[in-house]
């Protein structure tokens, strides 16, 4: 904040003295998009607010029934230091990008102004603008001779010449622009000819249906003009025998890590690009697409399609938005991803479009030693961070059926929840008021173990012991924690709690405690962080099992009860818990 205090007079007098400059230098004139609308009512709505806080907000309309909101105008050099800072500063979008006065078809607010029509390299300032007696903005651009249209015939001999694809490509754009809804065939008929018409309305021309080249040219400028700066580029990539368009205006070639060739972000927008390229078969096909979801890149919510040669997976959260594909085809694997961040849908829509159009197999696929692997570490595949878990804890099974006992805390704000890792499991109780909850696996699980609930408290100063993943699954497998009954009352005297007498960790929550004899007699609770006691760290407590079966009872679930038996070993003891413990990870 202080650096837009101290920036902001500065950045506001340059921008005062750029249209004075504009009357005296050979310069572009451009502009800062920062936002579209599709109502008149809507962008004047927004400029009144981003005039409390900005100089210099435009309103222009941007054809097909949108309304754009601009800064300027200013040299190209100032708008890109205008877009860095105002970004920088969270005073404007992040996928505001520079727009060129052709994006523009005529300005609507400040009322009465004509922005458009500044000097540009083909229309220098003549001595005279910088004379005290200087002509009005609206004076200057009568004064400059208007480009000639072609007539209807002219318009008519044009289109003539224009290719099958290229006649095509001008339907596409109608489309686009919202005008067009048949079929993309190359056919000029009744329909293409209403489009036309209704797109001439809307920008002003009149409504011939035959579009001139002029008028078609603008079409065009219309339709690239969100990939204004995106600069993209035919990429060759003959080690992994990929081609095909990056946006280089936001990437660059990063490291190859086997099968990816990374293209990392080059400033603002956080955009990253993976080509994808190996040998393999239908197996190796299935195992990427497994992998790839469980990449960081690619979200848990959006569409995935798989089919026997080809997948698709999409994936959006609060940051960002990804696409990935690949095809197998004579025993080789390639792909790519788009990875672009949230709130740029047209923008992504558009390069995404453009990279699928342009992508081509060449010959070959990537080593699979390419790459350094220098980063190496767990959290890492082919140079990309798996997804981690938001939050990681314990449980274990109480029926045959997979059912899983864990604590409450395990499964708030969860878009999904996993067994193991990899089973998807849904909450069907959460006593809130016990810290319990019951998870049940999408598909039936076997598991090795099955807790006993012991009926009635085991012995006063008793050993016990926690099995839990008490590094939330780092380990890979569950450890036990051997300690003592303390007491079979909480605190304050509430049955239902057992107090403990040993050290656990945060993972170690929603795990089973049992007693020498291999009964569960409780599920261990997570430790009050807002506790003001602030108790030793040696004292924990845990839902007792009498509690835990009546709970389970009123939820209709059935459980198995304890028989007393001799005291096990440590190791049989160990075997027994870390049996029916499960790793409960919730996933955002």
């Amino acid at each position: 904040m202080i650096m837009t205090r101290l920036f902001l007079p500065v950045l506001f007098t340059l921008i005062f003295g750029l249209r004075a400059a504009f009357a005296q230098q050979d310069q572009d004139v451009v502009w800062v998009q920062i936002e579209a609308q599709p109502s008149l009512a809507q962008a004047t709505e927004q400029i009144r607010e981003y005039g409390t806080r900005l100089e210099d907000v435009n309103g222009f309309t941007l054809g097909g029934g949108w309304y754009g909101v601009a800064l300027g105008p200013y040299t190209r050099a100032d708008a890109e230091t205008v877009l860095r800072v105002y970004r920088s500063e969270g005073l404007i979008p992040r996928d505001s990008y520079i727009a060129l006065s052709t994006t523009y078809r005529s300005q609507f607010w400040p009322v009465g102004e004509n922005l458009l029509d500044l000097p540009s390299p083909a229309q220098p300032a003549t001595p005279a603008a910088q004379n005290e007696d200087v002509p009005s903005l609206q004076q200057q651009a009568e004064a400059v001779p208007a480009v000639p249209d072609e007539t209807p015939r002219e318009a008519r001999a044009s289109e003539a010449l224009l290719s099958r694809e290229e006649r095509k490509e001008l339907q596409s754009w109608l489309q686009w622009a919202g005008f067009y809804s048949a079929s993309i065939d190359g056919a000029f008929g009744r329909g293409t000819r209403a489009s036309m018409a209704a797109w001439q309305r809307a920008n002003g021309f009149d409504e011939t249906g035959v579009m001139t080249t002029l008028q078609r040219d603008t079409l065009r400028q219309q339709f690239f003009a969100v990939l204004e700066g995106m600069n993209l580029q035919q990429e060759t990539n003959f080690a992994a025998g990929i081609e095909m368009l990056i946006p280089r205006g936001v990437v660059k070639q990063g490291a190859t890590e086997f099968p990816f060739v990374h293209f990392e972000p080059t400033g603002d927008i956080a955009a990253k690009v993976l080509m994808i390229s190996q040998a393999g078969d239908q197996t190796t096909l299935f195992g990427l697409y497994d992998i790839m979801q469980t990449l960081e890149i690619v979200p848990l919510t959006g569409e995935r399609s798989r089919k026997k040669d080809s997948f698709v997976l999409t994936g959006e959260n609060a940051r960002i938005v990804s696409h990935t594909e690949a095809t197998l085809k004579d025993g080789e694997i390639k792909g790519f991803t788009l990875v672009w961040p949230t709130g740029d849908e047209e923008r992504r829509q558009r390069v995404l479009s453009e990279m699928k159009a342009s992508f081509k197999r060449t010959t070959g696929v990537l080593d699979p030693a390419a790459g350094s692997n220098s980063a190496q570490s767990i959290d890492l595949l082919a140079g990309l961070e798996l997804r981690k878990p938001k939050m990681a804890r314990s449980g274990f099974f109480i029926d045959t059926k997979g059912t899983v006992v864990t604590t409450s805390e395990a499964v708030q704000s969860c878009s999904k929840i996993t067994l193991e890792g990899g089973h998807e499991a849904s909450v069907v109780m959460n006593d809130a008021a016990l810290g319990l909850a019951v998870l049940r696996p999408a598909k039936n699980l076997a598991p090795m173990r099955v807790a006993n609930l012991r009926q009635g408290d085991a012995r006063l100063k008793s050993d016990i012991a926690v099995s839990g993943y008490s590094y939330e699954g780092v380990l890979g497998a569950p450890t036990m924690t051997f300690g003592q009954l303390a007491d079979v009352r909480g605190l304050d005297g509430d049955v239902a709690l057992k107090r403990l007498n040993l050290k656990a960790l945060a993972g170690d929550a929603g795990g089973p405690v049992l007693d020498s004899q291999g009964g569960v007699i409780g599920m261990l609770l997570p430790r009050d962080a807002t506790n003001a006691k602030s108790l030793p760290e040696n004292v924990n407590f845990a839902a007792g099992s009498d509690a835990i079966r009546q709970a389970l009872e009123t939820a209709g679930v059935n459980v198995q009860g304890a028989s007393p038996s001799a005291t096990l070993l440590p190791e049989e003891l160990t075997r027994i818990g870390t049996g029916m413990t499960v790793l409960v990870s919730c996933w955002n």
